[in-house]
């Protein structure tokens, strides 16, 4: 029994399981190669229910709450961790337009985006720095009724695939820092703007590249909070993403688990099974209770935010530990399978796909700040 899923929640788990079971898993390893989402199943995503649950009936959604959302994205990602991107795009973009854009502005997208019919990215790094996320280059600069774009964006989830993207940008001065950062809500089809690609180590479905923006002009009623305060406002959401990606990592690591506990009580060493080694199953028994422990530390965020509760310490905790956990215990498992664990497949995959976690949305070093700031007070762990 899980405290913080009721009968409905593990239903609806249960529901999207079978569905990413046959329709998202066969096509794993192929996604790898071609490097492409496929938007007919993110259509059959957004026909189930299964994007951004969490938003209002306003906007598209159910109104479900986030652990629903955490339910669902779970489940996706034990099946493609690239594809399970369609949903953490859409819950952090989504909690951002739906608070901070116009209705009339936004609805349009969030529509789109809930149906599975647009997919958005996050625009903050650039490439003089990612965890200074505050200290931005690009410039955003008022004409009238339209906001003029300059400057690049860059390690960006999607780049290349997204149909807009959530830009953040400076409108006050460099000396300003965060509060000098407006937000726009960015169509990628505008003039001026331009994409590429990297070929990164994992996550090679969903992508990241730099998009370039050159005199772009974006119409002010576009603008995501208030002007120079963007950063402040808009980041907030960033808690409920990072508890999803918590149970995004986790959920490839449970998936390796399972796998890995089958070879292991079947395949056979000196006449028994290596499961038999304290050797095999004792570090497997270890994994198998951290991850379990760190799932349930994602659930009760996600639960917290549900309640209204403060929660940035507990979605940084997520975020640093879960990607380390669940690397190290798809390294172990890949370990447990020896040569056929190190040939091309879904193990060595899901350690590739796992691993850029521990680099992108915020590193651990930050988000061990966080947590610090918020026991100790920010006066007691200045920048």
């Amino acid at each position: 029994m899980n405290p913080y899923l009721d009968e409905d929640l593990v239903t609806l788990g249960d529901h999207a399981r079978r569905f990413a079971s046959e329709r998202i898993a066969p096509g794993y390893l192929e996604r790898d190669t071609t490097r492409v989402l496929d938007p007919g199943l993110m259509r059959e995503m957004g026909e189930m229910g299964f994007i951004a649950p969490e938003l209002p009936e306003e906007f598209g959604g159910q109104g479900l709450g986030c652990l629903a959302a955490g339910v669902i994205h779970e489940e996706v990602a034990r099946a493609d961790l690239s594809i399970s991107y369609i949903n953490l795009l859409a819950s952090l973009n989504g909690q951002i337009l739906s608070h901070h854009g116009r209705p009339e502005v936004v609805k349009p997208w969030l529509e789109r985006l809930v149906q599975g019919r647009a997919l958005f990215a996050i625009a903050l790094t650039e490439p003089r720095g990612g965890s200074d996320a505050a200290n931005l280059r690009l410039r955003v600069e008022r004409d009238g009724d339209e906001y003029v774009l300059n400057g690049e964006k860059t390690s960006i989830s999607a780049a290349d695939q997204a149909h807009a993207a959530v830009v953040f940008g400076r409108t006050g001065t460099p000396e300003s820092a965060g509060k000098g950062v407006t937000a726009l809500l960015v169509p990628m089809d505008l003039p001026g703007v331009t994409r590429s690609r990297f070929d990164c180590h994992g996550q090679r479905a969903i992508g990241r590249g730099s998009i370039f923006f050159e005199n772009v002009r974006v119409p002010v009623d576009h603008r995501l909070g208030e002007e120079n305060k963007g950063f402040v406002q808009v980041m907030q959401g960033f808690d409920f993403s990072r508890a999803l990606i918590g149970l995004q990592v986790l959920a490839v690591a449970r998936v390796a688990l399972e796998e890995t506990w089958e070879y292991v009580a079947q395949r056979e060493a000196f006449g028994r099974p290596l499961s038999a080694n304290q050797g095999v199953s004792h570090p497997l028994a270890v994994a198998e209770t951290q991850v379990e422990a760190a799932r349930l530390l994602c659930l009760q965020a996600l639960w917290l935010k549900d309640k209204g509760l403060p929660h940035s310490a507990e979605a940084a905790m997520c975020k640093w530990w879960a990607p380390q956990l669940a690397y190290e215990t798809i390294h172990q498992c890949l370990l447990m399978f020896g040569h056929g664990g190190y040939d091309r497949g879904p193990m060595e995959q899901r350690l590739r796909d796992v691993l850029g976690f521990q680099i992108g949305d915020g590193t651990a070093q930050i988000m061990k700040t966080i947590i610090a700031r918020t026991r100790a007070g920010r006066g007691a762990v200045p920048a």
